[in-house]
């Protein structure tokens, strides 16, 4: 059986993007905090949540850069 060999370019890039699903998550549940006035307690009693929104925000990015490859697979001239 062969091993699957992936780049660490792909890993760290996979990694920015994760972080910045969860760092607008984070940012999100400040703004809420703010504006709903509740307690700054909340963002770190919260996290969980800022997770699960941070997983489904990096599943719709995935989602749509699969799109993107697969629309750029179709339009791309083929050699003969």
């Amino acid at each position: 059986m062969k091993d699957i060999v992936i780049p660490s370019q792909k890993v760290k890039r996979e990694a920015r993007i994760f972080m910045g699903c969860f760092i607008f998550a984070f940012l999100l549940n400040i703004a809420a905090i703010i504006i709903y006035k509740t307690p700054l307690y909340e963002a770190f009693t919260q996290i969980g949540y800022v997770i699960v929104i941070a997983v489904v925000l990096y599943l719709i990015t995935a989602l749509i850069r699969f799109l993107v490859f697969l629309i750029g697979k179709l339009f791309k001239k083929q050699k003969y």
